[in-house]
C-alpha cells in the first residue's frame, strides 16, 4: 500500500525488484520511490531484504528481475566505470563506519576528494575542515579510528560520506552499537544534515526510537516483500492502535504493529513458534498425527524410563 501526494520525479525509483541467492528469494517484486529531500526508513526484521535492499540501491548486488533507478538511470545494467560516476552522487554511511585504521580521521575524509577529483591539496584541505565541523568533529582531525569512540567513528564516517556533496546519502543502521544518547545525537545530525544540505537520504534501521525521529516515510518489509510504504505519522497511527481495535487490522497491519511495539506476542511470535518445527525434527513430508511432544512429556517420559530401570 503507498500513499503519496504529488511529487517531483523520484531521485531513486525501484521496479518489481527480485533478488534471489541460490534457491532463496530474498526480494520478491519490490516496489519503492523515494523523492527529492526526504527521508526514506527501511525497517523490517533480521533476515527480511532490507539490507539487500540497500545493497541492490547502491548498486553493489544486481538483481534478477527489475530495475533500481537513479536519477532516472538504471544501474542494473552499467559497467563498473558507468557505475563509479554514478557513485560520485550519493555517499554511504556504513554500519562501523568502515574508517582506514591507518589513516587519521582528516585523511579518511580528504580520501574520495583525492581520488575523484582534481582539486589541490589547499582546496582540498579547506574541504575536510568544513565537512568535519558539519559533524562537529574538526577537533578530531589528527586522531585515528583507534582514538576516538564508536560515536565519534559513526560521525567521521558520515563525514567522509559528504566529500563529494552528494545528492543522496544511504545510512545503514546508524545507530548500531551506540549509546541511546550518541544515539539520539546520530539522529540529530541527520536531520540537521538533511535540512542545511537537502539530500535525500535511505535510512536501514530496526531501532524504532531512530526511525520515528528521522522519518519523512517509513518502508516496511517482511520476507523480502514490502507489506507498507506510507508516512510516519501513518505508522505512528498503527503502533497506537489499541488492542480492543486489533480485529479492525488486517493480518500485515497486525505484524507491523507488535514491530513498531516490540511487543513478546502477536503475529511475528506465533509464525516463528510454528514454522518447520515437526519438518525439523522430523524431516521433509512428516505429517504429524499428534501434538509434537513438549519438553514436559519429554522429561515425563525418562523419569518414567529411570523408574522402570530402578524396578
Amino acid at each position: 500500500m503507498t500513499d503519496h501526494p504529488a511529487h517531483p520525479e523520484p531521485v531513486i525509483r525501484v521496479r518489481n525488484l527480485v533478488k534471489r541467492f541460490g534457491d532463496l528469494t530474498v526480494l520478491n517484486g519490490v516496489n519503492l520511490d523515494v523523492y527529492p529531500g526526504e527521508t526514506m526508513v527501511i525497517m523490517g526484521g533480521s533476515g527480511s531484504g532490507k539490507s539487500t535492499m540497500l545493497r541492490n540501491m547502491i548498486g553493489s548486488l544486481k538483481p534478477e528481475e527489475g530495475s533500481v533507478e537513479l536519477f532516472g538511470q538504471d544501474i542494473c545494467g552499467l559497467g563498473e566505470d558507468e557505475m563509479n560516476n554514478v557513485r560520485k552522487k550519493f555517499g554511504i554511511l556504513f554500519q562501523s563506519g568502515a574508517l582506514f585504521n591507518s589513516m587519521t580521521v582528516g585523511e579518511n575524509v580528504a580520501l574520495p576528494l583525492q581520488e575523484h577529483t582534481d582539486l589541490d591539496p589547499e582546496i582540498i584541505r579547506i574541504q575536510v575542515a568544513i565537512k568535519l565541523e558539519l559533524v562537529g568533529l574538526r577537533e578530531a582531525r589528527d586522531r585515528y579510528p583507534g582514538q576516538i569512540s564508536g560515536g565519534m567513528k559513526k560521525r567521521a564516517g558520515l563525514a567522509r560520506a559528504l566529500a563529494l556533496d552528494p545528492k543522496i546519502l544511504f545510512y545503514d543502521e546508524p545507530s548500531a552499537g551506540l549509546d541511546p544518547v550518541t544515539s539520539a545525537e546520530i539522529d540529530q545530525l541527520i536531520l540537521a544534515l538533511t535540512k542545511q544540505l537537502g539530500v535525500t537520504s535511505v535510512v536501514v534501521t530496526h531501532e524504532m526510537d531512530s526511525a520515528f525521529t528521522i522519518a519523512d516515510r517509513m518502508a516496511m518489509f517482511d520476507k523480502g516483500r514490502m507489506l507498507c510504504v506510507q508516512s510516519r505519522e501513518f505508522f505512528e497511527k498503527l503502533r497506537d492502535t489499541p488492542k480492543d481495535k486489533l480485529a479492525d487490522l488486517s493480518d500485515d497491519q497486525r505484524l507491523i504493529r507488535q514491530f513498531l511495539r516490540g511487543d513478546p506476542e502477536g503475529p511475528l511470535t506465533e509464525r516463528k513458534s510454528g514454522e518447520g518445527y515437526e519438518q525439523e525434527l522430523f524431516g521433509e513430508g512428516y505429517e504429524p498425527t499428534e501434538t509434537v511432544p513438549s519438553i514436559q512429556t519429554t522429561r515425563s517420559k525418562v523419569a518414567a524410563a529411570l523408574e522402570d530401570d530402578d524396578d
